[in-house]
């Protein structure tokens, strides 16, 4: 299975901006407080914990699980590098929030419900499980042809796990996070060239040149786009 590693630390996606904006989201969507107990699959340098734990000023902090340890991770959660499947089933702690944001595509389609089933039975009496996908109906996301070939494959995926979830699930609520992003195109073209997205880890490098060149002539100095992802909120309670 493809990961991504270290591909950047300045970007919308960790910029204070957008990681208060999404923050300001999860609490919207879930009532946290500072006795709160989070988990985050997938969670990368886990800026957006590190945020919360503060933010709340929680008494435990955040626990996020990823296969790739990162460089420059959050002093302000625990990190456990395992896959999590294993996490899930040696874990004795129940979770008020659970949050798989962008990574459950990486899981294949017949371990999704079973990724899903695991996550809500660790949930607390009241908790909430929050997966996020790319909205393909609003997200902008700058790309080149082939990456939007890709795109449209990896929207199709997505769609086809939400369905597989929605149908199988009880409880089941969708909702939109929404950013707006402005972006020097100098630095998003060092985001594809570090292959910032799961669909650029496939390309060679004679296709990522050329798809660089096809976002110079095609998108202005300062890009502005959304970020549009959709949320599957599963409640434990009835």
């Amino acid at each position: 299975m493809p990961h991504l590693k270290n591909w950047d630390n300045r970007t919308w996606l960790s910029s204070k901006e957008y990681i208060e904006s999404f923050i300001k989201f999860l609490i919207k969507n879930k009532k946290l407080n500072k006795d709160s107990h989070i988990l985050d699959i997938g969670c990368g340098r886990g800026k957006i914990l590190g945020k919360i734990k503060t933010k709340l000023k929680l008494k435990n902090k955040p626990v996020g699980v990823d296969l790739v340890n990162h460089r420059n991770k959050d002093r302000n959660f625990i990190f456990k590098k395992t896959d999590a499947f294993k996490f899930l089933k040696t874990n004795k702690k129940k979770f008020d929030l659970i949050i798989i944001k962008q990574t459950i595509h990486f899981f294949p389609l017949n371990k999704i419900l079973k990724l899903t089933k695991y996550c809500h039975n660790t949930l607390s009496e009241n908790g909430k499980l929050m997966i996020f996908s790319i909205n393909e109906k609003q997200s902008q996301i700058p790309t080149f042809n082939k990456m939007q070939k890709k795109l449209q494959i990896s929207y199709k995926k997505d769609s086809k796990i939400r369905k597989k979830i929605s149908t199988n699930f009880n409880n089941i609520k969708d909702n939109v996070f929404n950013f707006k992003v402005k972006i020097k195109q100098k630095l998003y073209l060092d985001m594809i060239r570090k292959r910032y997205i799961s669909i650029l880890l496939e390309f060679s490098e004679k296709e990522l040149i050329k798809g660089i060149q096809e976002i110079k002539n095609r998108y202005p100095n300062i890009i502005n786009f959304k970020d549009s992802l959709i949320c599957l909120m599963l409640s434990k309670s009835n």
